[in-house]
């Protein structure tokens, strides 16, 4: 079975899972952690097949009910800001929970296209601990 049907395979039962059922094939999503705030590069938007990414003001979240676990954003990220749920780093675990959260917030609306990186990102990029710096 090739790359691409494994893709549409997972997303349409993902989408066709009957309303209050979750389908989690493998409990696995990606992650983006606090590398992107203040950045907001959006060069894994573009390769993303099922445009789960989710852009807030200066941050970029992965829906974890839509990602596939296709792995395709990891290597885009120029901040390497992008983990499979399992590789998060022990002091990015808070990542999960707040991806999933903003995600779901209304105001989060998806993401398809590249756009410019934030107006500072070169100067946030090296940065940690960024987290106090993220907008909703």
């Amino acid at each position: 079975m090739d790359l691409q049907f494994k893709l549409f395979s997972a997303a349409t039962a993902r989408r066709a899972a009957p309303s209050g059922v979750t389908f989690d094939p493998c409990a696995m999503t990606h992650v983006v952690t606090e590398a992107c705030i203040a950045c907001k590069y959006t060069d894994c938007v573009d390769v993303c097949p099922v445009d789960c990414f989710r852009e807030g003001p200066n941050f970029l979240a992965i829906d974890p009910d839509e990602c596939i676990d296709c792995a395709v954003c990891i290597p885009e990220c120029p901040v390497g800001a992008i983990y499979a749920e399992e590789d998060v780093p022990r002091d990015q675990q808070h990542m999960i929970a707040l991806n999933a959260e903003l995600a779901k917030l209304p105001t989060w609306k998806s993401i398809t296209k590249r756009k410019a990186p934030l107006p500072d990102a070169d100067l946030y990029k090296d940065k940690t601990g960024k987290l106090a710096l993220l907008k909703r």
